[in-house]
């Protein structure tokens, strides 16, 4: 049976040991990605090296790379010959190398929870949510509920808030809208409370997913069963406005206004937002000018919403008064609000400013360092592959990680620069950090290979990408469409050619046949 099959397998495996831009600001996030992210990467971190630990996981990828169109049980019989000893650290950071590509993630979580003999390690909460957040990413639902049912029956404590919020998320990625209710429902069960921050955490998932219209009934629905606060306010109306409906964001301002609730700075920023990105700016502006006038000051985020819209309507004068003037009311500026400025001064290629910029936020640190949006700017300006490497190397200088954007970032340049080598590279180091391949990738290659004229290597990334699970896009299904006619017709018109071969080579050999048959007369 061949790994291709592996989803037929898991989706009746049981894992236990018997058996083979959102824009509310950062507070409203009640538990974020990058929380999860850091929580787990303080579990049990040693001072034995993290660099042991991952040269530890490149090994269990590479095993589960070259294993790949083996059986399971193959695929198991490696990893028990591999004498590599489980750590929370250790499968955590196999885990994250396969955001991407859930089969082999599932594959390895399944043979480390069935904790056999001879291994003393069960994966903890963490590894749990990792598990769920890379099934939930694919859509993997039926394996979603496999997890949970082991996390409840293996022990109280196991299933936490951050449980909640990435299977929440998932959900609602993926419009299931009345799953994700559902499931607010069963916190019970898993040990939670009803709250309203759980709540919260729902509508938020909701609209950030454009499902905006299902949270306000909700959100009223529940009024009496919750107070209502002004942040539960605020993340609808959040979500009207990352909706980019106007009408429905002003109705709901309206609703705000005319409560008991009083606004605050946050829906002030949430409705300056929504009006800058419907193009009515100098509405935004004048609310801007009026918060100061209030002595409701702005703070960063506002700030940042306004010079953003102003670059984009190429107004950076006023954009960059506006940033002066943050600090003359002591409103701090961070990364934000100079990558706004950097990211539309590149546009016009004024690299001088981009440059003074730059050294500006290099020389303050803090909440003003650089970022890797910060470097994709950068390397988004450059006009040939020479200038990456000094970015790169600023960037390394600046103790900034490569990101998968940037490595994404990177592909389309070398693809459509016609740098295969440097585009193979970059996958090949992207493979290796753990940050990809994702859909987005295997998208930029399949696209510049067939710009390149690389037709059957195109075919090649392309199938590759399906067997790991991930959707293409509707335009690439139709580039490969076109793929495959072009290559049906250099096959039709090569079989032509040699029709026209083989006629011309028995025409040639029935006149030299007539000739013999003359001179014999």
């Amino acid at each position: 049976m061949q790994f291709r099959t592996l989803s037929f397998i898991l989706s009746r495996s049981r894992i236990t040991k018997h058996t083979p831009l959102i824009l509310i600001p950062q507070n409203y996030q009640f538990t974020t990605r990058r929380r999860f992210n850091q929580e787990c990467d303080n579990v049990n971190t040693s001072s034995s090296g993290h660099s042991f630990i991952d040269n530890q996981a490149i090994k269990i990828q590479t095993l589960l790379k070259t294993n790949q169109n083996q059986n399971v049980y193959e695929i198991e019989r490696a990893l028990n010959h591999s004498q590599i000893s489980l750590t929370e650290d250790l499968v955590l950071n196999v885990l994250k190398r396969h955001r991407s590509d859930w089969k082999p993630a599932y594959a390895f979580f399944i043979w480390v929870s069935r904790g056999e003999e001879g291994r003393d390690y069960l994966p903890g909460t963490c590894a749990y949510n990792e598990i769920l957040d890379v099934l939930g990413k694919m859509k993997r639902f039926d394996e979603v509920h496999q997890v949970l049912d082991e996390m409840s029956e293996r022990k109280k404590g196991l299933f936490n808030e951050i449980t909640y919020r990435i299977v929440v998320n998932r959900y609602a990625s993926a419009h299931r809208v009345d799953e994700a209710t559902e499931f607010f429902y069963r916190r019970e069960q898993f040990g939670l409370r009803l709250d309203l921050i759980a709540f919260q955490t729902l509508l938020l998932a909701l609209c950030r997913y454009k499902h905006v219209e299902a949270a306000e009934f909700l959100f009223h629905s529940k009024q009496k069963e919750f107070r209502m606060d002004i942040k539960t306010r605020n993340i609808i109306l959040n979500g009207w406005c990352v909706l980019g409906s106007l009408r429905e964001a002003k109705r709901f301002w309206n609703d705000i206004i005319t409560s008991k609730c009083k606004p605050d700075k946050f829906t002030y920023g949430i409705f300056i937002n929504s009006l800058s990105k419907a193009g009515k700016l100098s509405t935004a502006v004048k609310l801007f000018r009026a918060m100061w006038e209030k002595g409701c000051d702005p703070d960063v985020a506002i700030c940042n919403c306004i010079i953003d819209g102003l670059c984009f309507k190429k107004r950076i004068p006023e954009a960059i008064a506006i940033f002066e003037e943050m600090n003359d009311r002591d409103c701090l500026r961070d990364v934000a609000t100079y990558n706004s400025l950097i990211k539309h001064i590149c546009k016009i290629g004024r690299m001088e400013k981009v440059s003074e910029l730059l050294d500006d936020m290099e020389q303050k640190g803090g909440i003003c360092s650089p970022n890797a949006r910060t470097y994709g700017y950068l390397l988004s300006s450059t006009k040939k592959p020479e200038d990456v490497q000094s970015i790169l190397e600023r960037m390394e200088r600046n103790g900034c990680k490569m990101t998968s954007d940037v490595f994404n970032l990177l592909l389309r340049l070398f693809m459509e620069w016609g740098n295969e080598e440097r585009a193979k590279s970059t996958w090949d180091e992207m493979e290796r950090s753990g940050l990809g391949p994702d859909q987005r990738s295997y998208t930029i290659m399949v696209h510049g290979l067939f710009d390149n004229g690389k037709l059957k290597s195109a075919l090649q990334y392309f199938n590759e990408m399906t067997l790991k699970g991930l959707v293409p896009e509707p335009r690439t299904k139709l580039l490969v469409n076109a793929i495959h006619i072009k290559l049906q017709d250099r096959k039709n018109e090569s079989g032509d050619v040699g029709d026209v071969m083989n006629k011309i080579s028995s025409l040639i050999a029935s006149r030299k046949d007539r000739k013999k048959n003359r001179k014999a007369r």
